[in-house]
């Protein structure tokens, strides 16, 4: 008995209990934690193609090795998600300086060239990959659900209705409506501008999934009561029907004075 006990008490017997739970932790969060929207891997091609196209377009402002300069910030570590991002949505390459990147009219780079850029900052650090295209459509998410999240995470910068709205030093949060659901998803992964990172241990692919159908809902049904007046809810309603109200009451107040006399 003594020297059964003895044994349990050796320091090899705590190593392996240590080895032993770790493994058992690591393997129960393989199994249950959330899924990455990864995407399929880059070739070579696509790399030395989005060498190139960096070089010739982006290397000014982001450094020939995209480590940052004065005028741009470190790329590595950004993923293709960003890339995908800021490029496919016209915002990068840049039009000119200023306090904020503006959605641009048109992209500079095909759909070909957008995911060679990618490929290619990608492989210089591991950064988010462009999210799956089933959990970037809203098909089969749950609007009410992603309404929750959305009212909780970013109504208090886009506008419940995702409309958008300013923030501070000139800085602003654009619209949603009518954005690809690739891009909604993208921008919620990696974070641009003055936006908060949500990555899928804070809010899960089918969690963002449910937040894109929320915001293609709200699309959809539009402003069936009339003129939104920027969807900032009974203020600008109240102020609408107060002066303009008011102001014809007082119009016809005086109109109705000046017959009787």
């Amino acid at each position: 008995m003594n020297a059964l006990a003895a044994r349990r008490r050796h320091p090899a017997a705590i190593l392996f209990l240590l080895l032993l739970g770790l493994l058992i932790t690591g393997s129960a969060y393989a199994a249950f934690a959330p899924k990455a929207a990864t995407a399929a891997e880059a070739t070579a091609d696509q790399i030395t193609l989005g060498k190139q196209l960096f070089a010739s377009n982006c290397a000014s402002c982001h450094g020939k090795n995209a480590l940052g300069t004065e005028q741009g910030p470190n790329l590595a570590g950004v993923g293709a998600a960003s890339v995908d991002f800021q490029v496919g949505t016209g915002r990068m390459p840049m039009a000119e300086p200023g306090v904020q990147a503006p959605r641009g009219k048109d992209v500079t780079f095909d759909d070909e060239k957008i995911a060679a850029l990618a490929a290619y900052i990608a492989s210089l650090a591991p950064g988010p990959a462009i999210p799956d295209a089933k959990y970037t459509s809203g098909e089969g998410g749950d609007p009410g659900k992603g309404g929750m999240i959305f009212r909780t995470n970013c109504s208090m910068c886009h506008n419940s209705a995702g409309a958008g709205g300013a923030l501070t030093r000139g800085k602003y949060a654009p619209s949603l409506m009518g954005v690809d659901g690739k891009y909604i998803y993208e921008a919620m992964e990696t974070g641009p501008q003055s936006m908060p990172v949500f990555n899928d241990n804070n809010i899960s692919p089918e969690s963002k999934n449910d937040v894109i159908a929320y915001l293609k809902a709200m699309n959809e049904t539009g402003n069936p009561g009339g003129m939104a007046l920027g969807s900032l809810g009974p203020v600008p309603e109240g102020l609408f029907a107060w002066v303009f109200g008011l102001g014809i009451l007082v119009g016809a107040a005086y109109w109705l004075g000046q017959k009787g006399a």
